[in-house]
């Protein structure tokens, strides 16, 4: 816990960042990580292999988009920076890990910027929700959405469920469905490549293997069907309870277009 508070500190975060609770949430992945290497490492070398595929045959590398960059435990940052020209790495909040893992590559750079466009609601500085892609997707070859998808919604969400009301919002599922399908339609209508690695839903087991509960983490958005599927235990047993687990379904595109 200490420890934690020490990292909420020095994290390099906006004043926004940390209003907000994205300063708090790297903070946690980035213990959790740790402390669940060996449980996480199926899931993030598949993530890696996803990117890695996607960029494979592309015709032109001169940008490439990283949404969602944070630590960079699931990007193949190295490849990247190899492959392309420029490399724009885009989060709310760039932790020192992530920063570090990047630092020999003089051709990637960061942006800070709020994916789920709903900052300024959150903030009470708006009513309407926006926009979730920054202006550089546009000008990218490869765009990738790493594991952002289900995340989006989460300090929203929360920040509706506490104050009743946020913006235009009063339901809960209607703002998280509104902010997964505002992602998905934003990558749809750019021209780049789109990488899309996504957590789908989210059971909860015990020993036996019995499903406690199952959550849809995109709030009934489907992005359709993913050539790449796996499971990733989020939360070993021991991790949040001794005899609980979390697992999440993953599902992941090198090259994703909306279904029909």
């Amino acid at each position: 816990m200490l420890l934690d508070l020490l990292h909420w500190l020095v994290q390099p975060a906006t004043l926004a960042a940390r209003r907000l609770g994205h300063a708090g949430e790297s903070v946690r992945l980035a213990s959790r990580s740790r402390r669940c290497r060996g449980a996480w490492a199926p899931h993030l070398a598949a993530a890696r292999d996803t990117v890695r595929a996607a960029m494979a045959d592309l015709p032109r590398r001169d940008t490439a988009v990283v949404l969602g960059a944070g630590l960079l435990d699931d990007v193949p940052i190295d490849d990247l920076a190899a492959a392309f020209r420029r490399v724009v790495l885009v989060d709310a909040v760039h932790p020192w890990r992530g920063r570090w893992r990047a630092r020999r590559h003089p051709n990637v750079a960061r942006l800070t910027f709020d994916l789920s466009g709903m900052q300024d609601l959150m903030l009470g500085q708006g009513e309407t929700v926006g926009p979730v892609l920054p202006p550089v997707c546009r000008e990218a070859d490869l765009v990738i959405s790493a594991n952002l998808l289900s995340q989006l919604p989460i300090l929203p969400v929360a920040r509706l469920e506490a104050t009743g009301r946020l913006g235009p919002f009063t339901d809960p599922d209607t703002c998280g469905r509104r902010i997964v399908a505002a992602h998905l339609a934003a990558l749809a209508g750019l021209p780049a490549r789109i990488c899309l690695v996504a957590d789908r839903d989210e059971t909860e087991e015990d020993r036996d293997g019995r499903v406690i509960e199952r959550l849809d983490l995109l709030y009934g958005v489907d992005p359709g069907p993913a050539p790449r599927n796996w499971d990733w235990i989020l939360a070993p047993f021991g991790e949040e309870a001794r005899d609980r687990r979390l697992v999440h379904r993953v599902s992941a595109w090198p090259d994703w277009r909306p279904p029909a």
